[in-house]
């Protein structure tokens, strides 16, 4: 049963991204290993009606006391309920068991204060590359990630031709294998053209990733984790001339900032929905301003 969670029901029913799956697997791991090793309870005799409310409200104690944000206590509680909830749908004299895990509470988690790129401070980030190739991929980059408010592995996996100018929009394949048009703006597309022009002027394979890199002979499209390096590497440069760039500034910053101020100018939280690819207007609301 848990064979097929993992590997047919959280990808092919859920639809569920490969680190989401990953996340629930480590849940998954992180509880069998207490089970094992504190509770002294074999995995192989463990059976639905030993995960018990009382059990499961140890192992959140247990967490916490083993320094466990709630945060994280939250996501491997999650992660037990949903697979117990799976495991009731296939097997009906489950139920009762996944009603009890159902109603473990969550841990409340503080809210955390909100960090904000004032404009001086984004407008500092986009003007520290230099006019140089690598410079102009790397502000092209930043510019697109805040202006689209795309997420960092939605922008890795661009390719030139989800890039039309001539409408100002890109097509974006984002989580779920949800696909959504978003807009760019004027100046956006300057950025662009001008960067395709210089990494793509002998490009002929439309299906090229737009944004790349060569290791050792090899093309290769960017990570995420070049990314955020290179947002990082600027907004420590930058910080010499705005003393308010906050210490660590990462892509989802961009996208989150970006939203914000979709909010101040008024635009209508379902539409800020749209355009960040959330299947919950719920979810864009914690981007408006308190």
């Amino acid at each position: 049963m848990t064979l097929q969670y993992l590997e047919n029901y959280l990808p092919k029913q859920l639809g569920r991204s490969p680190e989401t799956i990953r996340s629930y697997k480590d849940s998954l791991s992180a509880f069998r290993k207490y089970l094992f090793k504190v509770k002294n309870i074999s995995i192989s005799k463990l059976t639905f009606t030993d995960c018990t409310r009382e059990l499961l409200l140890e192992y959140c104690a247990y967490l916490k006391e083993h320094g466990n944000s709630p945060a994280t206590c939250n996501v491997r509680l999650a992660a037990i309920k949903n697979y117990v909830q799976y495991a009731s749908d296939n097997d009906v004299s489950l139920q009762s068991i996944a009603l009890q895990v159902s109603k473990v509470p969550s841990m409340r988690v503080p809210k955390r204060e909100k960090i904000l790129l004032s404009k001086e401070a984004l407008n500092a980030l986009f003007s520290e590359p230099k006019n140089t190739k690598i410079g102009i991929r790397d502000r092209t980059i930043m510019i697109l990630l805040y202006d689209s408010a795309i997420r960092v592995s939605e922008l890795t996996g661009l390719h030139i031709n989800d890039v039309n100018l001539d409408t100002l929009s890109i097509h974006v394949h984002g989580k779920g294998n949800k696909e959504r048009s978003v807009a760019i703006t004027e100046k956006t597309a300057e950025h662009l053209k001008l960067y395709k022009s210089i990494y793509h002027s002998d490009t002929k394979d439309p299906d090229h990733v737009l944004f790349y890199t060569i290791i050792k002979g090899n093309t290769g499209r960017i990570s995420t984790g070049t990314v955020e390096r290179i947002v990082q590497k600027y907004a420590d440069a930058a910080r010499n001339s705005c003393p308010d760039m906050p210490d660590r500034v990462y892509p989802h910053l961009l996208r989150a900032e970006r939203a914000t101020h979709l909010y101040q100018d008024g635009v209508d939280s379902i539409m800020i929905s749209k355009i960040l690819g959330h299947s919950s207007v719920e979810t864009t609301k914690i981007y408006a301003i308190p």
